[in-house]
């Protein structure tokens, strides 16, 4: 009955789907990810698919990956776009996380988003209209590494060559997040007129930078980089 008059009002996300075929980049997905076989046992995958459509609901509304995991559990429209089941399991912020690296780290997401913007194009949806260009910081879990590590990963070492006998540990530790100063809050100014000091907030993690057409609202281009990178620097990677 909801659902139903979801789609009766307009769904936006039902266009979506019917718009781009997402089934076109499962088996560059399922390349670029490298899933192993779940029939020898353990815990299947979430489905490559909807992992991808979640990266795309993330960026389109500019959210964390604590908050997507929230958005998912609480809007039927999103659990229908996305497939899921409303008494299913469905993926954590984690999960989010390693999904997006493990698709950066391969070339995949940049070869995939090159795919959905070529589809929107065929379906006649060009950017005519400008292009807005934004960037969202997106915390990672903090890595509590002693002196010696941290300096390593300055250093640019992986994670295992940081730590070669703990392979467990190894794969568990975030080489690639930095740290940054988030500066936030409403500028407010002295009885002089002269401005207060801007709240500052740390920051360790990523930053996600998107290119939404202003038209449409569909996403143009995308580009994860460390939360220090300069966002004016990452123009060329995102801009079509």
């Amino acid at each position: 009955m909801h659902l139903e008059r979801l789609s009766k009002n307009g769904d936006p996300l039902e266009v979506l789907s019917t718009t781009v075929d997402f089934e076109y980049f499962r088996d560059w997905l399922v390349e670029g990810l490298g899933y192993g076989d779940v029939s020898k046992g353990g815990r299947p995958p979430f489905d490559p698919v909807s992992m991808f459509k979640v990266l795309i609901l993330q960026a389109q509304h500019n959210l964390s990956n604590a908050k997507t995991e929230f958005m998912i559990r609480d809007r039927l429209s999103w659990i229908r776009f996305l497939g899921f089941e409303l008494s299913g399991v469905t993926p954590d912020e984690n999960t989010i996380r390693h999904f997006r690296n493990r698709m950066t780290e391969t070339g995949t997401l940049k070869r995939v988003m090159k795919a959905f913007d070529w589809q929107l194009k065929k379906k006649g949806y060009i950017p005519m209209s400008g292009q807005i260009v934004d960037a969202t910081l997106v915390p990672a879990p903090k890595q509590r590494n002693t002196e010696d590590e941290k300096e390593a990963v300055k250093a640019g070492k992986t994670a295992k060559e940081i730590w070669p006998d703990e392979p467990s540990k190894a794969a568990q530790k975030d080489t690639n997040a930095r740290r940054t100063l988030k500066i936030g809050g409403k500028l407010r100014y002295r009885q002089d007129g002269t401005p207060l000091p801007q709240i500052a907030l740390p920051v360790f993690g990523y930053k996600s930078h998107i290119c939404i057409d202003r038209r449409f609202d569909f996403i143009r281009g995308c580009h994860v980089t460390s939360a220090v990178d300069a966002d004016g620097r990452q123009l060329k990677h995102v801009v079509t």
